[in-house]
């Protein structure tokens, strides 16, 4: 059986080794599944070593080599501890993909240049993150040609999804 204190203990034995490779747990989960057990972890960049007051430089995508080495080390500790028991189980690592939903502002900062789509108490908005803080988000929104930048509280934002683009802005200019 899994418990809620599973998922715990494993976040627990795995927040410090992934953050000495620059990672942070995003999602964890630890389900049954026939007679094995499923451990499915999301990492992504911490955002610790982003300078605090720059809320406008675009952070670097996850690099894959950089899971592959978070999915190695992962392994060998849940191998090496007690945490898991003697069950087996399958480890899954990933990076979160472009249809996350954008729900706390470090997803939002970690998207800066990138469009995205949101949804707020006065409709639907398109535009391009410009800056991310700590309250609110600025999106660049071009409406006929004209651009202007629109400020959005998170409380306000119900819904944000990043959009793929094929031709991403910047190339567009060079």
């Amino acid at each position: 059986m899994v418990t809620r204190s599973t998922e715990q203990d494993v976040r627990t034995l795995l927040d410090p080794a992934l953050a000495e490779l620059g990672l942070m747990v995003e999602q964890l989960t630890v389900q049954q599944v026939g007679k094995r057990r499923l451990v499915r972890l999301t990492v992504d960049t911490d955002l610790v070593t982003a300078p605090p007051a720059d809320d406008t430089t675009a952070i670097e995508p996850l690099d894959l080599d950089l899971v592959a080495d978070a999915t190695r080390r992962v392994s060998e500790l849940l191998d090496e501890s007690e945490v898991m028991g003697e069950q087996p189980y399958v480890l899954e690592v990933g990076s979160p993909g472009v249809d996350r939903l954008l729900t706390e502002p470090r997803h939002f900062r970690r998207n800066v240049g990138r469009l995205v789509k949101a949804s707020t108490p006065d409709g639907q908005v398109t535009g391009r993150i410009v800056a991310a803080g700590p309250e609110q988000v600025a999106l660049e929104v071009t409406t006929k040609g004209a651009s202007s930048t629109r400020q959005l509280a998170y409380p306000d934002i119900a819904r944000a999804q990043v959009q793929v683009e094929f031709t991403r802005a910047t190339e567009e200019k060079n």
